[in-house]
């Protein structure tokens, strides 16, 4: 079973859950519709990494997230998370109005920050994606169509998470191909505080 950290601890997530079209702005990039409810989707334990891979039978896009893990019926920490995607696969599975898991559950398709505790989840929480230095990505709560107060109460709902599962927020616009060699980096703020920066290699 594949692991995260929160600090120095390490758990074992059961499942990640996603949640797909969170943000207007990349909504309106992909050319798709605004759902009339939230868009969700898992991806097994299998699909944790920590590596990043650019390429699984095609090209692979990165969408980078705010991630939670879940624990005593809340979210106990912060981190990062892409959300690697088969482009093409899934462009082709939209048109056929088939599921999406082939395009975004396979193996290695989730790789992770590491988590940092969180008490209180503030509105001004944010993350920022940057490639070889360049600013790709930038994301927040309130830029957010779904708060994640709301997206939790929407999975259990109809779902039961385990201590140490994964809820991804959702990605706002700036995705796009990986490619072999490049810098990506991320830095997350809580109310101005910078609780986490780290970076990887995209192989």
């Amino acid at each position: 079973m594949n692991t995260i950290c929160i600090n120095k601890k390490t758990i074992t997530p059961s499942k990640i859950v996603c949640v797909g079209r969170n943000y207007y702005a990349h909504i309106s990039e992909l050319n798709n519709e605004i759902p009339d409810q939230m868009v969700l989707f898992s991806k097994p334990n299998s699909a944790i990494s920590h590596e990043l891979n650019s390429y699984h039978q095609e090209p692979i896009h990165y969408e980078g997230e705010l991630a939670f893990v879940f624990e005593n019926g809340r979210f106990l920490a912060v981190g990062f998370g892409f959300d690697l995607t088969k482009r093409e696969l899934q462009s082709q599975l939209k048109k056929k109005s088939l599921p999406w898991e082939r395009a975004k559950s396979f193996d290695g398709s989730a790789v992770f920050s590491m988590f940092m505790p969180i008490e209180d989840i503030s509105p001004s929480l944010s993350f920022t994606l940057s490639i070889n230095g360049v600013v790709a990505q930038q994301g927040n709560l309130e830029l957010m169509i779904h708060s994640p107060e709301k997206i939790l109460k929407e999975i259990q709902s109809f779902m039961h998470l385990e201590d140490g599962d994964i809820v991804m927020t959702g990605t706002p616009k700036g995705v796009g191909i990986l490619e072999p060699g490049d810098m990506y980096q991320v830095l997350i703020k809580n109310d101005q505080e910078i609780l986490l920066e780290q970076q990887w290699a995209a192989r």
